[in-house]
């Protein structure tokens, strides 16, 4: 990473949308670029403590979703609802995981036209060891203050529930 900027070139653009015209639009300008920078930071700590693992963090979330279900398995299908991505980047995700030899494939029991994505027991073990280490130098020494990851948690909530990102608190 490179040295830190004498200023904050976000507050400097909330300015300069000001000088033109566009106060209204300064502020919410600003929180939108600094979520998506705040983002970019975050997701690269990430990307640093699972790399060694031979994983991507789009990979390591796959991984630890799978070794949350009840059996290690779900539907491809499903994983991609619950990752919330497009089912091709599960394809691609699966296919890497699979080369690697953290997931395999295998037809659904009873429905013909499903595929099941299942943990490997290495996979389980990449899982477990990369979510111990995202824990220690990421997660508890995220950067906020307690109090700052309560509001976050509640600001994105409601700012994602709005977008229709999902519809209620109960978990699905």
């Amino acid at each position: 990473m490179s040295a830190p900027l004498p200023f904050d070139p976000i507050a400097a653009a909330q300015r300069n949308w000001e000088e033109q015209g566009w106060r209204a639009e300064a502020a919410p300008m600003a929180a939108i670029t600094a979520v998506m920078r705040a983002q970019q930071i975050l997701l690269q700590r990430c990307e640093a403590v699972v790399k060694p693992f031979g994983l991507t963090f789009a990979r390591y979330e796959l991984l630890a979703l799978l070794g949350f279900s009840r059996t290690g398995s779900l539907p491809m299908v499903k994983v991609s609802a619950l990752l919330q991505v497009h089912p091709t980047s599960v394809t691609n995700a699966v296919d890497r995981l699979e080369a690697a030899g953290f997931v395999q494939r295998s037809p659904h029991p009873t429905d013909g036209r499903t595929t099941l994505v299942s943990l490997t027991d290495r996979g389980r073990e990449v899982a477990g060891q990369s979510t111990t280490e995202l824990n220690a130098a990421v997660f508890a020494e995220s950067g906020f203050p307690a109090e700052d990851v309560e509001a976050l948690i509640g600001i994105l909530g409601r700012f994602r529930q709005r977008a229709g990102d999902f519809s209620s608190e109960a978990p699905g």
